[in-house]
């Protein structure tokens, strides 16, 4: 609610310079007792996230306001992108207002404080609530030397993180996107799972994939299927987009990744092409079962409104057999996700 009286003061100042202060304000707001809300928590990865709405990486890149954004009463709070070694990222200016597009453009290019120092910060942090660590490699490092980074990463925030999400989709730091390739994403996400197996005390940490938006759709179902195989927890769709469309403003053309409003109906396009089933199962599920696949449902008409009950078929099922009642997995993608997706900052 103080947002509309404080943002033309934020907005007197350079964008990066009102996030500064931002954070600061923050810091302050985490000597607060912490919000309360009225929401059902969800129960996913084995955490049970308070509410549906987070923040994600991007906004507290080095973990200095957490205490703060968890007094907010956000459902799980994602710092980083964090990368083994500090580094300053990218030259300023390098974060953009585009407010006739409702946006903000940026190439931060992961400005950080490194693993070690981020992890310290975690241990000392009073937030019970959930906190994600996001991880990505150095810009000086090769991409072929890609995974030790990742994996250094993760050995360094595993003890502090209820999960950790795999930045591989900035378009900000050179060559970093060409890491979606399955070529070169299986032999990165097989070194991670095998470490996160190594670490392990009790139950695996769990490991999600950040990708970008701008992917084709046989890419995003070869990507789809990649995880699925090898059992990684989830995918964070999205990160900021490459795409010009409609942009409005004279940073419109400035190099770095846009989020805000031009991002919204891409990245939901993202979220519902992997969660229909067709992504991880192929045309042969897809032929198999197709009204599930393109969204419709096997609906009683007779006597009942249509609504009233929905039927789907999963493999092995059996035919005729009442399986879910309410809105199957691909009618609830298409009508209630954009409702009910977590929301967040995007800036890398």
């Amino acid at each position: 609610m103080w947002y509309p009286a404080l943002r033309p003061a934020l907005f007197a100042f350079d964008p990066e310079r009102a996030h500064a202060l931002a954070l600061s304000g923050l810091r302050l707001a985490g000597h607060l007792p912490p919000s309360s809300t009225r929401a059902p928590p969800v129960s996913l990865m084995g955490l049970s996230f308070p509410n549906r709405v987070g923040l994600a990486a991007g906004f507290d890149k080095n973990a200095v306001a957490v205490d703060g954004l968890g007094a907010l009463g956000f459902g799980f709070v994602e710092v980083g992108t964090v990368t083994p070694r500090p580094q300053a990222g990218q030259s300023r200016p390098r974060l953009f207002r585009l407010p006739a597009s409702g946006a903000l453009l940026n190439r931060l290019g992961f400005p950080n404080d490194g693993a070690e120092a981020i992890a310290a910060r975690l241990r000392r942090r009073r937030f019970r609530g959930i906190v994600g660590v996001n991880i990505g490699k150095n810009a000086a490092t090769p991409i072929e030397r890609a995974v030790d980074d990742s994996v250094s990463c993760l050995r360094l925030v595993h003890g502090v993180a209820d999960y950790v999400a795999v930045n591989v989709s900035s378009p900000n730091t050179a060559q970093l996107r060409g890491l979606q390739a399955p070529a070169r994403l299986e032999p990165l996400l097989t070194a991670l799972l095998a470490e996160r197996a190594r670490l392990a005390v009790a139950r695996p940490l769990p490991l999600l994939l950040k990708i970008a938006p701008d992917l084709s759709g046989a890419e995003l179902g070869e990507l789809a299927r990649l995880v699925t195989r090898l059992g990684v927890d989830g995918v964070i769709a999205s990160n900021t987009t490459l795409g010009r469309a409609s942009l409005a403003g004279g940073a419109a053309g400035e190099r770095g990744g846009i989020s805000g409003a031009p991002l919204r109906a891409v990245a939901l396009e993202v979220v519902a092409a992997l969660r229909a089933p067709r992504a991880a199962r192929g045309d042969h599920w897809r032929r198999r079962h197709r009204l599930a696949v393109r969204g419709a449902c096997h609906a009683r008409r007779r006597r009942r409104p249509r609504r009233a009950l929905h039927r789907a078929r999963v493999p092995g099922s059996g035919a005729g057999r009442t399986l879910r009642t309410g809105p199957c997995p691909a009618c609830r993608a298409a009508v209630s996700a954009p409702a009910r997706r977590p929301i967040g900052h995007n800036a890398s």
